[in-house]
């Protein structure tokens, strides 16, 4: 037993209740009030998904430390880019109620969950081969298909954007006036897809990793 034990397990439990609590009231709103509920979801929900989001940041520091074996460009990528895009989504406040945003919090859920009962189980010494299968095997088809979603909430934001121009001061009057968000939110793009193509790539090279050191564990025995 360990300081750094107990704190790293509590961390990955409040992030699996959170996000268990997060999939239960999505999948109940969904049944009991059927696309109703998708106008809802991040009044609903947001506070919650912001403060697992916001929190994920700490993985960072985890990797950094030590306190978490695994890969820190792949983890830096998917942090920010949700964290950023939960920021705009906050700031654009008729992006809040599209269909779209209950896909993509219920896409980033479901992720998070391949993930965190995992880490629980490694931060016992206990791992399973089932779940550190699953977790790589499903969850590089869906953090593709979660970018793709990230894309197209940017696109829908973009004409809320354009039709709420930054307001410029007297200091920063000249800088603001050339700063067009909607051009800087396209910029994102490429470079969401590039960062994506690269975690991709480095999630491949950590199954593969983790695939080898299970299977050394599993000669050993």
């Amino acid at each position: 037993f360990s300081f750094r034990l107990a704190y790293i397990f509590s961390y990955n439990l409040f992030q699996f209740c959170g996000h268990t609590w997060i999939l239960a009231n999505s999948i109940a709103r969904l049944l009991t009030f059927g696309r109703d509920a998708l106008a809802d979801t991040f009044y609903s929900i947001g506070f919650v998904m912001s403060l697992c989001q916001l929190l994920s940041i700490l993985e960072l520091f985890h990797i950094a430390d030590g306190i978490e074996k695994a890969r820190l460009l792949p983890r830096f990528v998917q942090v920010m880019e949700k964290n950023l895009l939960l920021i705009m989504v906050i700031m654009v406040e008729e992006i809040q109620s599209k269909p779209i945003v209950f896909v993509l919090f219920f896409l980033w859920n479901i992720l998070d969950l391949l993930r965190y009962p995992h880490e629980l189980l490694c931060s016992m010494d206990k791992p399973s081969i089932a779940m550190l299968w699953t977790r790589y095997t499903l969850r590089i088809p869906l953090y593709i298909l979660s970018v793709g979603i990230e894309v197209v909430t940017i696109y829908q934001a973009l004409p809320y954007i354009e039709a709420t121009p930054p307001k410029s001061c007297s200091l920063n009057s000249t800088v603001s006036a050339h700063i067009h968000r909607p051009v800087l939110l396209m910029l994102c793009l490429p470079v969401l897809a590039l960062g994506a193509s690269v975690t991709v790539w480095q999630l491949l090279k950590e199954k593969q990793h983790q695939l080898d050191r299970w299977n050394k564990k599993m000669k050993r025995k």
